[in-house]
């Protein structure tokens, strides 16, 4: 049955199916997004067949394609899991927080001038919290700094990318790098496909 604009979703199905309505058009409204995701309460039934782990780094799994205008993704965390500093290739990132929660650290987007990174902000995103993240923002490293508990997250790229750049922290030094996918609809891919440079 089709749902009105107005009905708050009641599912993982649902959020698929707005950002399909949301998206079919080429304007991105950031508030709409970000409070439609919020809106969102974590169901593990609905998600875990999506939730690879792996026991050396993050996973990205791939849950909606969005028709070429975006990608859906769960990200899975192992204890003390966590991504290099990295860009967005100027896509939007939004973030949900669906199990446990994860550190999130921003820097200051890096300039030909000064080599260090600078950190602006450092936040403890929580169960069901959102994020967002662009360029115009800065750069961002995202950590599962518990050494207990597992944690995963819904992440929303617009438009999708299958490459960014990787940052040291210590020299600025800047490294373009390929992103994969450890599953696709709930099914692994080869596993030759699977690694992504950005974990390392």
């Amino acid at each position: 049955m089709e749902r009105t604009e107005m009905q708050k979703p009641q599912s993982l199905s649902d959020i698929i199916q707005d950002l399909h309505r949301i998206f079919s058009d080429d304007k991105v409204d950031v508030d709409e997004v970000q409070a439609l995701l919020q809106s969102y309460q974590s169901n593990p039934q609905e998600w875990w067949k999506y939730a690879k782990f792996d026991q050396c780094r993050y996973t990205r799994n791939l849950v909606d394609e969005g028709n070429g205008k975006f990608n859906l993704m769960i990200l899975c965390w192992g204890e003390g899991h966590g991504s290099s500093i990295h860009d967005h290739s100027d896509s939007h990132c939004f973030l949900k927080i669906l199990q446990g929660q994860l550190k999130e650290t921003i820097f200051n987007m890096p300039d030909e001038e000064v080599k260090e990174l600078s950190k602006k902000k450092e936040t403890i995103l929580q169960d069901n919290q959102c994020a967002y993240m662009s360029d115009s923002i800065g750069v961002h490293r995202v950590e599962n700094v518990s050494h207990t508990e597992k944690a995963v997250s819904l992440h929303l790229y617009i438009p999708p990318f299958d490459s960014c750049h990787t940052f040291d922290e210590r020299s600025g030094h800047k490294q373009k790098v390929t992103v994969n996918f450890t599953s696709k609809y709930g099914k692994i891919v080869h596993p030759e496909n699977a690694v992504s440079q950005e974990n390392n």
